[in-house]
Formats: structure tokens, sequence, C-alpha cells
């Protein structure tokens, strides 16, 4: 362990001394190379009692979190934003984020290591990087049900609008954003210990995210209303997918065919290629978002949604349910079609005061995950003809390991996450709930913020394994974060304290505390060029 903090901060020493010589050297091209080289050293360790770490002290933080009832680390990051190179039609960014940490699953973490390249507003990132939030309030809301931030980011190659972009024909009143990305998780390893090789795990899997958003209102005339659509879609795919319980190890569809399919849904199952029930390949699945805008001088309000859903029947609402009986029973023979309804979703509420120091910010939001499109899966069969796909089974799939990376849910963390489990399966034992989310956030000065949380969940299990009677859980979070000012002798430091807890059945009851000490600065020597 000594050995692994002793080269963590040798990397950061070698990391500074590099941006220094960088400023030193002579031309406004090497200068401006140097400009916002941003540093942060970071120091965090947390104490609990109960069964492990509660919710809120590891949710939502990138997957650099751990439920172990003691735990911390020491991170280091070197990061050169693309926003130095603002104003030119092209940029160039880079980061290496790093920690070394007792109680977590790994002993060294790189948490951040990735290169990026701007032409004018499009952007290609290789490599590992936390993205935030997209429609959603970062710091307060509960997190999003595909897209999160609750895992450890996944090494990808990443080409992506990321800002709003006022398409010409529209006089700046419609503007769009999104991304297409390709990754390969890193957490091959952490499977075969966490379980074994006595359930199922993956080797070999690759990842693919993208996302689409729309904006309707003009930030630059007087109309304090917008609207915005989005749709964020996830996939896992290839590889190959051990204890899958069909008595051999299944290679799923990969190479360019099967990211192909990863990025438009379709093909088949290897196990199904063939059959009457031939599903798309891979783990499919996604989000519709919505969010409607009102910002005023004094005030914000948000109103924002987000349907979750694994197939085509919770995604368009609609399956086909018209098939033949007897000698045509898989031919589609009628105008007939199974109608879903609309419960799964979560609701959210962001209401911000512009002007006011102590509470400055309030959110609630309601998540219902409960129908799931029923609990009845029927495929059509030579003696019933009644095709009704349910049982979507949320965040799970039946030959790769779900929608989790190291353990942690790649989406909302009110989804139980199979690092919970104690049994050895990575699964998603806990995806049927009713939860209402409260946040409360102010800065009371300059230099001290706070927030508080507090989650309501009644949980169900999973339809295929429900618990024997509904669990109710109780999260609570008071956290402050004190700045010291620009002209005390410790600019650049914060300091972090949260005290969180677990009540009910589900998590057990959690009591913790958690300090975060940080010093962040600028890594720059400007020199005046030779004449």
């Amino acid at each position: 362990m000594n050995r692994l903090y002793t080269l963590l901060f040798l990397s950061l020493a070698a990391l500074t001394t590099s941006a220094q010589t960088l400023g030193d050297q002579d031309g406004d091209d090497e200068q401006a190379a140097s400009e916002g080289l941003h540093y942060r050293v970071e120091m965090q360790a947390s104490l609990s009692t109960g069964d492990h770490e509660p919710l809120w002290l590891n949710a939502n933080k990138y997957g650099l979190s751990s439920l172990d009832k003691s735990n911390g680390y020491l991170r280091a990051s070197l990061q050169r934003p693309l926003q130095n190179d603002e104003g030119r039609k092209w940029g160039w960014g880079a980061g290496l984020d790093a920690a070394v940490a007792y109680g977590f699953t790994s002993s060294f973490v790189l948490q951040q290591a990735y290169v990026e390249g701007r032409w004018l507003h499009g952007v290609l990132t290789v490599g590992s990087k936390e993205y935030p939030l997209e429609l959603k309030n970062p710091r307060l809301s509960s997190g999003s049900q595909t897209l999160g931030i609750n895992a450890r980011p996944i090494p990808q190659v990443r080409l992506a609008l990321p800002d709003y972009y006022a398409l010409p024909f529209t006089k700046g009143w419609v503007s769009l954003k999104g991304h297409i990305a390709y990754g390969r998780p890193t957490d091959e390893g952490w499977q075969k210990d966490f379980t074994g090789r006595q359930s199922r795990y993956d080797e070999g899997t690759y990842y693919h995210s993208k996302a689409g958003y729309i904006k309707i209102g003009n930030d630059y005339r007087f109309l304090p209303v917008s609207l915005e659509l989005g749709l964020e879609m996830g996939a896992q795919f290839g590889g190959t997918s051990y204890n899958t319980g069909y008595g051999y190890p299944v290679k799923n569809e990969g190479g360019l065919k099967g990211a192909w399919h990863a990025f438009i849904p379709g093909g088949g199952e290897t196990v199904e290629q063939g059959s009457a029930y031939e599903n798309a390949s891979g783990n499919q699945l996604g989000s519709w978002l919505m969010r409607l805008n009102f910002d005023y001088d004094t005030w914000y309000l948000g109103l924002y949604a987000d349907h979750f859903f694994e197939d085509h029947s919770a995604m368009f609402f609609l399956d086909y349910d018209g098939y033949g009986s007897g000698p045509e029973w898989d031919v589609k023979k009628k105008h007939r079609y199974f109608v879903y309804s609309l419960k799964d979703i979560q609701l959210g509420l962001d209401f911000r005061l512009k002007q006011n120091a102590w509470i400055n910010n309030l959110l609630v939001e309601y998540l219902y995950t409960k129908y799931q499109s029923g609990p009845i899966y029927h495929d059509h069969t030579r003696l019933l003809s009644e095709h009704v796909c349910g049982l979507d089974n949320y965040y799970n799939h039946n030959l790769f390991t779900g929608w989790q990376h190291w353990g942690q849910a790649m989406g909302n963390p009110l989804y139980t996450s199979p690092l919970y489990n104690d049994n050895g399966t990575i699964e998603f034992r806990n995806n049927r709930f009713v939860a209402w989310h409260f946040a409360l956030a102010g800065s009371p000065n300059y230099n001290l913020s706070y927030r508080l949380l507090a989650t309501f969940q009644r949980s169900l299990g999973t339809y295929t394994q429900p618990f024997a009677d509904p669990q109710a859980t109780q999260h609570l979070l008071a956290e402050a974060n004190y700045r010291f000012s620009y002209y005390s002798p410790l600019n650049g430091w914060t300091v972090k304290a949260a005290v969180a807890a677990d009540f009910g059945r589900t998590y057990g009851k959690n009591l913790g505390f958690q300090l975060t000490i940080a010093k962040t600065g600028t890594i720059f020597n400007s020199k005046k060029t030779k004449k």
C-alpha cells in the first residue's frame, strides 16, 4: 500500500514538473498549451456503523466509493480542459485522475485517463472520463435511469456535440446536442472474484451508448420558457457469458455486426438465432427524457420526466399481437396490437431562487418502477396465439450481468446495485419500487454551502423473486462544504463533511460520517515571449 501512495504522488509531481516546463517555453503557442492546467489533490475518509456505508455517502460518485464501513482514498488529478481553447476553431484537452484506496474493490483506481480534440462544435474523446447528468440537477437529483453518474467511467471512444448547437434555419429557436460512444468495461477480474465463477459473469463484452437532445427555445430572446426532449440508450454486446443456465458458455454477437446491432437494435441472440422467438442481440435499454424550463431573473423552475425502457414494448408502449392459429400460428394475420400503460416514470421538480443564499435550491422527485410492462410474459405458440411481453426485469438480462460496472448500477442507485449482494451473484435483486426523493441546498455565504437529501423507498424485489413483504427504506444525508476565500492563506482548499443514515430492511440500519479535504489550483508559469 505504501508503494502505491508513493507511486501516486511521484506521478503527480512528474505531471506538475512537466506542466511548469510547458509554461516556461517561449512563444504564444507553447504558452497557450500550458494555460489552465488544473490540478486537484483530494483525501477522503469514511467511517460507518451497521451493515455497510449509507447509500448517499457512496452513490452518484462515479463509482469512486465503497460499501465498507471503513474506507478512504487519496486522489490526484491533472486536467487541461477544452475550454482553454474557447474561441478557436480547434481545441484539445486531456486528463489523468487516479486514486489509491483502502476498503474499495481495488486498491488502485485509474478513475479518468483521456485525451480529446474539438473541431468547431464536434468533440472526439478517447479514454475514460466522467460525464455529467443531462437534463437533471447533478448535485441534488437521485440520478438518471439510463446514463447515470453512479458507476466508474468506462474507457470508450466518444463522438459528441456536447453543447446545444442552434440549427441555422430556425433562427436560434431549435438546438441539438448528443453523442455516440463505444467502449470496453474494465471489471472482468472483479466479476470473477465476486462470483467465484459459480454464477453468471461476462468476459470480453463491449459497451455502447448514444443520446440525442433537442431544445425548443431561444436563449438570446426574451422568452424565459424552453422545452428539452431527449432519448438516451445503452447496450452491452459481444464477449462470452458464463453460467447463464444454458449449460455451456454463450458467445454473444460481436464484431462489426454486433456493434451495428447495438447502434440500431436488431439481429438476434446467438442462442435464439433461427427460432421463432429471436430477440434483438445484446442488452438494450434506454430512457425518454423531457424537461420544461422557466428561467426568470430571480427564480428558475424545471419540470422533468424520465421514462425507462428495456425493450420496444416499454419504448413505444405497443407490441404486435395479431398472429394466426394452427398452421399459421407464426404468421401475422391481423392488425392487432397490445397497448402498454405509461406507469413507470421518474418525475421531478427543480426550483431555484437566484437571490436567496440560505435556501436557493429545492428538488422533489417521484420514481415508480413497479409495472415493467406487467407480470406476464408469453410468446405466441401453436396452442395460444396471444403475445404479451411483460416481465421486463429492469437492469437485468438473461445473458449479460446487467446494467452495472464494478457492481454499481450505471443508472439510478435506487435500483439496489449488485455490490450489495451477499450471495456472489451479479444481479439486481430490487428493481420494483416506489420512491420519493427530497433535496434542499443553500449557500449562506460565499465560503459555505450545504445540501440535505431525504429518500423514502418502498421496495418489492423483482417479479421473479419478490420480497415476502414490501420493504420500506429511508436514506438521509446532511452535507456541508467550506471553501477558503481567495485572500486566505488556505486559498484553493475546501473541506467537506457529511453525515448519512439508512433505515429499513433493504439496506439495514447504517450511520456514517465522511470527511473530504481537497486542494485545487492551476499550474501556470507565464513568461513573456522573446522578441
